[in-house]
């Protein structure tokens, strides 16, 4: 589904060049559940980034289901994006003025999906998250968990093949945190593939997989890489 061949990122800081990604070789599989740990500064984020079509490659090669979307323009880049791929962050991001099914709502509507089968989709997704009794709340009134569950929501009521959730507990206590890694991984149960990003040695540790960042180089992959 997605391989990286040779991904470099570069910035320069102060006069500085950074080598935020220094050639990342990647492949990840349909279905697979994934995490990326390393220190800070590492290139977690950047990877994250790239692999969201968020950021483009300095140099290399990303595929998506065998498809190059290295260079193409931001106009199909974004509509890729809708199609095929879902967020979750560590600050939620939800649009306070709105409420918990208008934020879930967000991406239909912006994709021209017709009401009735948006709202019909919400609620789906609102009850699969727990949250059908907080509907009509807005983010204000929510709870952490609540918000990360309703960000959740919205990262997957598109139905997107791939979720990157970047640090999803880092605002959360732990037992909180613990639920929402639960319901990202019942997601990954379902199909999903799922590539999450954390500092945290236990969480990390709870995916199939574990990738490890160095100085914006793939340290070490118990995964397979496979074969061109």
């Amino acid at each position: 589904m997605i391989q990286l061949d040779g991904v470099q990122r570069h910035f320069t800081v102060g006069g500085e060049l950074v080598r935020a990604l220094d050639g990342v070789d990647l492949d990840l599989a349909d279905g697979e559940y994934v995490s990326i740990m390393g220190p800070s500064g590492s290139g977690k984020s950047t990877l994250l980034h790239v692999l969201g079509l968020l950021d483009r490659p300095t140099s290399g090669v990303y595929r998506i289901d065998g498809r190059d979307v290295t260079a193409l323009d931001d106009e199909v880049r974004t509509r890729v994006r809708a199609e095929k791929i879902g967020f979750v962050f560590q600050f939620f991001h939800l649009v306070p003025r709105l409420t918990a099914a208008e934020n879930v709502e967000l991406p239909l509507t912006l994709a021209g999906v017709p009401p009735p089968q948006r709202r019909e989709r919400v609620m789906q997704v609102l009850e699969a998250v727990g949250l059908t009794g907080r509907a009509r709340h807005l983010p204000g009134q929510l709870s952490a968990g609540q918000r990360q569950r309703t960000a959740i929501a919205r990262a997957t009521v598109t139905s997107p093949s791939l979720l990157l959730a970047d640090e999803p507990t880092g605002n959360l206590d732990r037992r909180t945190g613990s639920d929402v890694i639960d319901l990202l991984e019942r997601l990954n149960t379902g199909g999903i593939t799922l590539v999450v990003v954390t500092h945290d040695p236990e969480i990390g540790g709870r995916a199939g997989r574990h990738i490890r960042l160095v100085d914006g180089r793939v340290a070490a992959d118990d995964g397979v890489r496979a074969a061109s």
